[in-house]
């Protein structure tokens, strides 16, 4: 479960260009479940996951990940770990260890094969490589680019990015998948493609948590929560519990 108390994200405080991203936010993300951030551009949509994957940290409130898996810390201190005011240390290893990002743009490094990229985030791991190599080697089996393992990534369609970034974003077997505007550059059939494989993760008992202005997301019968955002604050949830 992820559980956030009043969290603020302000930008440039206490300058002529301050800005409020995250505005007084508080909600609950039950695992296993698919939770969408809806709403326009400029809504805090990106900002928020930023703050839950540990990738920022926010300017006020509090934001506690609970059962997760760290080395620094006691299991009873993982069960409700207070993520706000860690060292970047911890972040860095919970980000690891915790998250999968899938990024708009799906940020995979040019000049480097499919393979190499899916394999990128688990060499900082310590973890045997020819371990984290097969692991890789099955995911593209799974997402069938299993043929594109030495190709360049420029080569790959839009589809096959797509694929090899969710790869990636599983190759150290994350609880949790963060994507943002996941479907922005694709087609309708590649939007829905991606959604059926977002059902196949949830089913897994994957924690997923995107940020959309899709339809074809945020209206996907497998959203369990919908969190509408406008100007850095939710105007509404439906279909929680």
């Amino acid at each position: 479960m992820i559980e956030l108390s009043s969290v603020t994200k302000t930008f440039n405080a206490d300058r002529h260009n301050q800005f409020t991203a995250v505005d007084d936010v508080s909600l609950t993300i039950e695992p296993g479940r698919l939770t969408i951030l809806k709403g326009p551009s400029g809504s805090g949509k990106t900002t928020l996951l930023a703050l839950i994957g540990c990738m920022a940290r926010p300017t006020s409130g509090r934001i506690r990940l609970h059962n997760i898996r760290t080395s620094f810390f006691t299991e009873a201190e993982n069960s409700a770990l207070d993520i706000t005011s860690l060292p970047e240390r911890f972040l860095t290893e919970i980000r690891r260890t915790t998250f999968g990002f899938i990024f708009q743009q799906f940020n995979l490094v040019k000049g480097i094969s499919a393979l190499e990229n899916i394999m990128l985030p688990a060499y900082p791991t310590g973890e045997n490589q020819a371990d984290f190599r097969r692991r890789a080697l099955e995911l593209m089996e799974l997402f069938s680019v299993s043929r594109h393992a030495a190709s360049p990534v420029e080569w790959l369609s839009g589809g096959e990015l797509q694929r090899v970034a969710i790869a990636r974003a599983l190759v150290n077997n994350p609880a949790i998948i963060i994507a943002d505007e996941p479907t922005a550059h694709l087609d309708s059939k590649l939007s829905g493609e991606f959604m059926e494989m977002v059902g196949n993760l949830k089913s897994e008992g994957k924690t997923i948590l995107i940020a959309s202005h899709d339809p074809l997301v945020y209206d996907s019968v497998l959203a369990d929560t919908v969190v509408g955002m406008r100007d850095g604050r939710i105007t509404g949830i439906t279909g929680a519990a």
